[in-house]
C-alpha cells in the first residue's frame, strides 16, 4: 500500500517484506527533492524500491509535481527511465 506520510516527510510503500520509503523535501521553488530511500534488507534486490518510485512518479504526475533527484538511488532509477524524465525539475 503506497501512502505520503507528510508528517515524516517521506514516501512509503507497505509490502510483506516490511516498510520501503523514499524522504523528500519540498523547496522553495515548488519541487520535491527526494532525499533518502531505504529498503528493509529482506526486501532488497526484488524490485521493491523501483515500485515505491513508480509510485512516487504516478503521484507527481497527478499532482503536477516536479521531482529533483537528491540521492544516488533517485539519480541512478532516472537515468536509466527516460520515460520518467517528464517530472524532473
Amino acid at each position: 500500500m503506497f501512502r505520503i506520510n507528510a508528517m515524516q516527510s517521506r514516501y512509503e510503500l507497505e509490502e510483506g517484506a516490511g516498510l520501503v520509503f523514499a524522504n523528500y523535501r519540498d523547496t522553495p521553488d515548488g519541487a520535491r527533492a527526494l532525499t533518502h530511500f531505504e529498503t528493509p534488507e529482506a526486501a532488497r534486490g526484488k524490485g521493491a524500491a523501483g515500485r515505491l518510485m513508480q509510485s512516487i512518479l504516478a503521484e507527481a504526475r497527478g499532482a503536477g509535481r516536479r521531482l529533483q533527484a537528491h540521492c544516488s538511488y533517485a539519480v541512478d532509477y532516472l537515468k536509466k527511465h527516460a520515460e520518467a524524465r517528464d517530472v524532473l525539475h
